[in-house]
């Protein structure tokens, strides 16, 4: 085994900003590499997952979530795999193993031996496709909502990376129509010609509620929402009776430039809700712990050709802040991997 360095790099929070973070609000140090205690694996971070939801933990909202508040000085967190270096006595764990756990932004981990997970090599042999987030988009499909075969689906920010995922997912779940909203007609292009979309509608290109009509003229049954907002009201508008809606996110208040990305405020009219029977729920697969029923139907559906994983990868820790503004900014399809 080569020596190990005495020294490894983080990307730490320098401030907490007011509203968007900015480059400056981030540096990347090098810092001492820590000893692990008796309970503690280290682990050679070789991907992690740069996620929007950042923005949140970084204004200090933790309030019914399972993140930890950022503070000016902290390391950034998010799920990350890596190959262990070395695991205590009696571990499960050995040297060389993969694993998934949550101490990404750093080239090196010290993880409590519980919290680290051994990758399911067999079911997903490639290791960056554990760092989809599709076990979301999935859960909230089969769990959270009634997806029946036939249903016209509407995905908001259907480029994102959940979004990107339970777009292909509903469709193997027998959707009959999926549309997804996004940002730009370049995107909206990329969704149907490489992901699968039946169409795509664009934020401010015209009236969503246009839009949707003209993509799902017989309306929506199911309602897959990662933003709220203006876009929530439009599905509300273009629901048929019976709709389903599952909210996963709120990306309009979460990426606002103004605030702290800590609320996402929405005026609905109650009366369609009420005329349209429609079924409105707030849902986290943290609920839910059968994630290898997701991960086996995945590997299957990704040997056969039926699905893939969107993403990029951004090499090397000193681009993972830029990254995040990125995300930040929808300028990516799919999830965002830092590699290192």
């Amino acid at each position: 085994m080569a020596a190990l360095p005495t020294t490894h790099r983080e990307v730490r929070l320098v401030a907490k900003p007011d509203k968007l973070p900015r480059l400056e609000h981030f540096t990347v140090v090098e810092t001492p590499l820590a000893s692990p205690g008796k309970d503690e694996v280290l682990v050679r971070n070789v991907f992690f997952h740069v996620f929007a939801t950042l923005r949140i933990l970084i204004a200090g909202a933790t309030q019914d979530t399972p993140f930890p508040v950022l503070d000016a000085g902290d390391t950034l967190v998010g799920a990350a795999i890596g190959e262990v270096v070395s695991a205590p006595e009696g571990s499960t764990l050995r040297p060389g193993d993969l694993v998934s756990h949550w101490l990404g932004w750093r080239e090196y981990a010290v993880v409590p031996t519980g919290e680290c997970a051994r990758l399911d090599t067999e079911a997903l042999p490639d290791p960056i496709t554990h760092l989809q987030q599709g076990w979301t988009a999935y859960a909230a499909l089969t769990r959270g909502v009634d997806l029946r075969p036939g249903d016209t689906v509407f995905v908001s920010a259907g480029g994102s990376g959940i979004g990107a995922m339970a777009g292909q997912i509903a469709k193997r779940l027998g959707a009959g129509r999926v549309i997804a909203s996004t940002s730009s007609q370049v995107k909206a292009d990329r969704l149907v010609n490489e992901l699968g979309y039946d169409a795509a509608v664009v934020r401010g290109a015209a009236p969503l509620t246009e839009q949707l009509a003209k993509a799902a003229p017989d309306g929506i049954d199911v309602f897959f929402d990662n933003v709220g907002g203006e876009q929530l009201r439009a599905a509300v508008e273009a629901a048929r009776p019976g709709a389903r809606f599952v909210l996963i996110g709120a990306l309009s208040g979460q990426l606002s430039e103004d605030g702290t990305g800590t609320t996402a405020p929405v005026e609905l009219d109650s009366l369609p809700l009420i005329h349209k029977r429609i079924v409105m729920r707030g849902f986290s697969s943290d609920d839910f712990d059968d994630s290898r029923e997701w991960t086996e139907r995945f590997g299957a559906w990704l040997r056969a050709g039926e699905m893939v994983f969107p993403h990029v990868r951004i090499k090397g820790i000193e681009h993972a802040a830029e990254a995040l503004l990125e995300v930040i900014e929808g300028r990516h399809i799919g999830a965002v991997v830092v590699e290192l």
